[in-house]
């Protein structure tokens, strides 16, 4: 399974989606620091929102083989520049949570993410579970293998390594 690195604005879903994603009962907890297991990395919603920690995100991206950005449906604003793929070298997903709320706006969401240079944008919604299969078949997934002349190549011509 790939290992996902989450960022997000607090209270974007980020805690949940990893407990929906483990098949555990959700219940809320406020992340304090930054959390490391096998398969996720899950960061304090104040990293995205502020300038002084969000070089620690950066930081953190190099730990995981793919970067998820989670926001949720009802998001009042965007926290996420465009081509923010730029910098960010690992395969960049959107993640879209609380699709079920009254205030839900997903066509917004989506184009905020498919700015910030999202390869693929998942919609999910933690508590009926709905979109988690289709996410964990993506993580599940092989990571393409290259070789370091195909790497050297890819680079020279300005191709992530995950595209074809």
């Amino acid at each position: 399974m790939k290992k996902m690195f989450l960022m997000g604005r607090s209270e974007a879903g980020k805690t949940s989606l990893i407990q929906a994603l483990n098949g555990e009962e959700l219940h809320y907890i406020k992340t304090q620091y930054t959390n490391l297991n096998d398969d996720t990395i899950d960061t304090p919603g104040e990293y995205s929102e502020s300038k002084r920690f969000s070089v620690g995100l950066a930081c953190f991206s190099f730990e995981a083989d793919v970067v998820g950005l989670v926001q949720a449906a009802d998001e009042p604003f965007n926290l996420f520049g465009c081509c923010l793929h730029t910098f960010i070298l690992r395969p960049l997903i959107g993640i879209i949570t609380k699709t079920d709320s009254a205030y839900a706006n997903v066509p917004m969401i989506r184009q905020w993410m498919e700015n910030a240079g999202c390869d693929r944008i998942f919609e999910v919604n933690n508590k009926t579970r709905e979109g988690i299969d289709e996410l964990l078949a993506y993580l599940n997934d092989d990571l393409p293998s290259i070789s370091m002349e195909e790497a050297i190549e890819r680079q020279r011509l300005g191709i992530s390594e995950w595209d074809s």
